[in-house]
Parts: structure tokens; C-alpha cells; sequence
């Protein structure tokens, strides 16, 4: 059986390196994470997209 965890967004953004691949995990309002992965090539993209928004 699995264990029993609370779905809460309460928690810090995580980025890791999982073989050859980047996963996002998001955390989200009203509980749950939003997890995506994402090749080197589509990361670095999105950092620009990013950067360009923020500043």
C-alpha cells in the first residue's frame, strides 16, 4: 500500500537532474505540484524566456 502523504503546495520550487533529463516540480495553490520534464535544450529556453520577463 502507498503511503499516505498530504497534498499540500506548501513547499519550495525543486529542479533535479534525473538521468538525461531536467524535472520541475511546481508547487501548486490549493495543494499539488505541478511536475514537468523538460531536455537541456527546452530548460535553457525556458531560463531565457524567463530572464527576458523579469528582467
Amino acid at each position: 500500500m502507498a503511503a499516505m502523504k498530504p497534498r499540500t503546495g506548501d513547499g519550495p520550487l525543486e529542479v533535479t537532474k534525473e538521468g538525461r533529463g531536467i524535472v520541475m516540480r511546481v508547487p501548486l495553490e490549493g495543494g499539488g505540484r505541478l511536475v514537468v520534464e523538460l531536455s537541456p535544450a527546452e530548460a535553457s529556453e525556458l531560463g531565457e524566456a524567463l530572464t527576458a520577463v523579469v528582467g
